[in-house]
């Protein structure tokens, strides 16, 4: 597996990725499925101090050279300036590529990036069911730093969102 930068030949996989976790589980809290302008759009957003990352197939794998196994990325965690060296992250693998270490090489790629562009502290906001990458989280060095209540609703449900932090310097 390689990673590296996202490209815009990578938005409809990144869509894809995206849209069955926004139709299908609580690991987002968008409601609507992106359209494939928006995630060019995302991706223009995601190409300077806030990238993205992907982690694609080699020859040799269980999966085509060049397929987008997943995707990682840091957005700015809060619009006022004070918070402008803290950023929020995001992981995400194709169900069908799950269980081989893409989220965790995805997540070290993404803290060297952060640390490269002098960011301070990444914050992780996990729906309270997602335990999988609570556990993620923590194995790369993030720490618990609240439970937000019932703040979102999907499917039917209210959901918890778990924060965690990780401090880079």
């Amino acid at each position: 597996m390689q990673i590296r930068p996202a490209a815009t030949r990578d938005a409809e996989a990144i869509c894809a990725i995206y849209n069955w976790e926004v139709e299908a589980t609580a690991a987002t809290f968008d409601l609507i499925p992106r359209s494939l302008a928006d995630q060019l759009a995302w991706l223009e957003d995601h190409a300077g101090a806030y990238p993205a990352l992907v982690a694609v197939a080699e020859a040799g794998e269980d999966f085509p050279a060049g397929q987008v196994l997943g995707f990682a990325s840091l957005s700015p965690y809060r619009d006022r300036p004070g918070y402008a060296t803290t950023v929020e992250n995001s992981v995400y693998v194709d169900r069908a590529a799950r269980g081989r270490g893409i989220a965790k090489a995805l997540l070290r790629a993404l803290i060297d990036q952060a640390a490269a562009q002098g960011f301070h502290s990444i914050i992780a906001r996990i729906t309270g069911e997602n335990g999988t990458s609570v556990t993620l989280h923590e194995s790369v060095g993030f720490t618990l730093v609240g439970i937000e209540r019932e703040v979102g609703r999907k499917h039917g449900r209210w959901l918890d969102v778990i924060e965690l932090q990780l401090l880079l310097d």
